[in-house]
């Protein structure tokens, strides 16, 4: 069941969605303000966002630029009566996935949902997560201008936990990542997280480490 947070102030909308949403199976949280999306969205895992821009105390926009700015790739779909051109603009430049004009049909907004659900979280080849930035198809690392050289499984035992940022990556999803040419082991996995962990110290990242889940695996949080 994907869990979603709908960020809408009408009430009469944002009771009808949550009834629809619900009955079809999803799991909905509904806040009325920039707030309280705030103070549910930090302590809750969301797979998806429904979010209104003009909210009572102030843009959605701001919202989902704070979402991206902490390195988040959750779905964002904007609900709005503003559809010229510039508004659309702003809302794909805060890092919206999907712009839906005001009034629309429940089905129209349900397929969009699902259609972005299906989406991979990471939709571009720019990974960022505090002052890391990870260019995947590149397999390139960068603190701010500066590259960090990493071996071919350190990038992609580093690659995976950022895309699962503030998640615990488990031993067995590390190595069920990695290509078998070669063997590797539950051990080798600490061995180059060990390493990672020394590489981004020397090359001045600050901002972010990697946190070991004693018995489980990796979790990348920022300082």
């Amino acid at each position: 069941m994907s869990n979603l947070l709908l960020v809408e102030d009408d009430p009469i909308l944002g009771r009808s969605l949550t009834i629809y949403l619900e009955l079809e199976g999803y799991k909905l949280t509904w806040v009325k303000d920039l707030r309280s999306a705030l103070e549910v969205e930090e302590k809750s895992k969301f797979d998806l966002v429904i979010l209104d821009v003009n909210l009572p105390d102030g843009s959605g926009l701001s919202l989902c630029s704070t979402l991206r700015s902490k390195g988040s790739r959750i779905p964002v779909i904007f609900l709005t009566a503003k559809t010229d051109e510039d508004s659309v603009v702003a809302g794909f430049n805060a890092g919206a996935n999907d712009y839906v004009k005001k009034p629309f049909g429940n089905r129209e907004l349900l397929v969009r949902i699902k259609t972005a659900l299906r989406e991979p979280l990471i939709r571009d080849a720019k990974v960022k997560f505090g002052n890391l930035v990870i260019l995947v198809d590149k397999r390139q690392v960068f603190i701010e201008d500066k590259e960090i050289d990493l071996n071919r499984r350190e990038f992609d035992i580093l690659a995976m936990i950022v895309q699962h940022s503030e998640a615990v990556v488990t031993r067995e999803a590390l190595l069920n990542s990695l290509d078998k040419t070669e063997e590797v082991y539950d051990r080798t996995i600490d061995s180059h997280i060990s390493h990672i962990r020394s590489k981004l110290k020397k090359s001045g990242v600050d901002s972010v480490q990697i946190t070991s889940v004693y018995g489980v695996g990796y979790r990348l949080e920022k300082k």
